[in-house]
């Protein structure tokens, strides 16, 4: 396939500079998405977990787009991990999901540890990118919450 070289002078390119930098270039794209699969409808969240002195010791923070619920990122300290507060974690999250009645879950992660934990809470692999980070790569989960388009459950 032969590519057509654009006309000279009909347009630049530049980079922007600072932290305003692509902002109008994500609103056009929102527009674009919005006409064609509604509004994003997104609403941030976060779930914060304590120790008993009120240190926290894990917590998740993410979004809720497109009756999906996003987790951006999710930690717990290492010295709690093995004891159920990630699995309490995720619980409450996916507790939150059905509240606003998502369809699902999902989130990536780079760990193959994490990537065991999340496969037992019942996610599944939706994709990958080989050496991303160099030497690894980037998981892709999702779990289903068993929901129809409307929000009843499905009976199949």
């Amino acid at each position: 396939m032969t590519e057509i070289a654009p006309e000279p002078n009909l347009f630049s390119i530049e980079r922007e500079p600072g932290p305003a930098a692509g902002r109008e270039t994500a609103a056009h794209l929102a527009d674009e998405v919005a006409a064609e699969f509604g509004p994003r409808d997104e609403s941030s969240f976060a779930l914060a977990a304590r120790d008993a002195a009120g240190c926290r010791i894990g917590g998740i923070k993410g979004v809720i787009h497109w009756r999906w619920l996003y987790v951006a990122q999710f930690f717990v300290a290492s010295s709690w991990r093995g004891r159920g507060l990630g699995r309490a974690l995720l619980r409450q999250a996916e507790a939150l999901a059905r509240e606003k009645d998502c369809v699902g879950l999902y989130l990536d992660t780079f760990s193959p540890r994490a990537e065991k934990f999340y496969l037992a809470q019942g996610f599944t692999v939706a994709g990958r990118i080989e050496n991303f980070p160099p030497g690894a790569a980037r998981i892709f989960l999702f779990k289903s919450l068993g929901q129809a388009r409307d929000g009843a459950a499905k009976t199949s």
